[in-house]
């Protein structure tokens, strides 16, 4: 649920607040300010981490309410926050190309609240990743968000609970180079396409 809820901040509410601002004329106004579209998106990615904080902290103390508990130590704890930090990342990188190729308000929001449904239903997400027919594993394996949702799972509750160890080196490198690049393509694209005046 924690990292369903940084999909759904990521994918759906920072397109929306880009396409929002569009529609008002608030991007056009940033545009004829000396202000260049890598200082917008690092404001629009620190008010998505610190929504996201508060999101994660929220479903964490409910969960402990209702009985949750973590067999990891204070280390896997750190790990567990880092990959979530990658989903994140892989969110916004998302958000930002939707934000930028989807032009108003409600196709940008409804276009993210759809690729997160779907790619979390098909990912393993919602369901363990021993029951995802092997072509949904592979996917499971190489999509970043469940990738880095199954190295939290592995790190705080184990390997069975997970399905598969994540935390190989492999794994890992890959996780964290498809989280950037997703990241970097979203920049760039608002950068380039998304950050002029039409």
């Amino acid at each position: 649920m924690m990292v369903f809820a940084l999909m759904i901040a990521g994918m759906s509410n920072l397109p929306s607040s880009i396409a929002g601002d569009r529609e008002n004329g608030l991007l056009s106004k940033l545009m004829s300010m000396p202000i260049s579209p890598q200082k917008d998106f690092v404001g629009r990615f620190l008010a998505l981490v610190a929504f996201s904080a508060l999101a994660a902290a929220l479903v964490t103390v409910v969960g402990l309410a209702v009985g949750a508990r973590f067999t990891g130590a204070v280390i896997d704890i750190f790990k567990a926050v880092g990959f979530l930090l990658l989903v994140i990342c892989t969110a916004a990188g998302i958000g930002l190309i939707i934000g930028t190729l989807i032009k108003h308000l409600q196709g940008a929001i409804m276009t993210g609240v759809g690729i997160a449904v779907v790619t979390a239903s098909i990912s393993g997400l919602f369901a363990p990743y021993t029951v995802l027919p092997a072509p949904l594993q592979l996917f499971s394996r190489i999509y970043p968000i469940s990738s880095a949702n199954a190295s939290v799972t592995c790190s705080l509750l184990g390997e069975s609970i997970a399905g598969y160890n994540p935390l190989t080196a492999s794994q890992v490198g890959m996780t964290i180079a498809l989280s950037l690049f997703l990241l970097v393509l979203g920049t760039v694209l608002y950068s380039r396409l998304g950050w002029r005046l039409e």
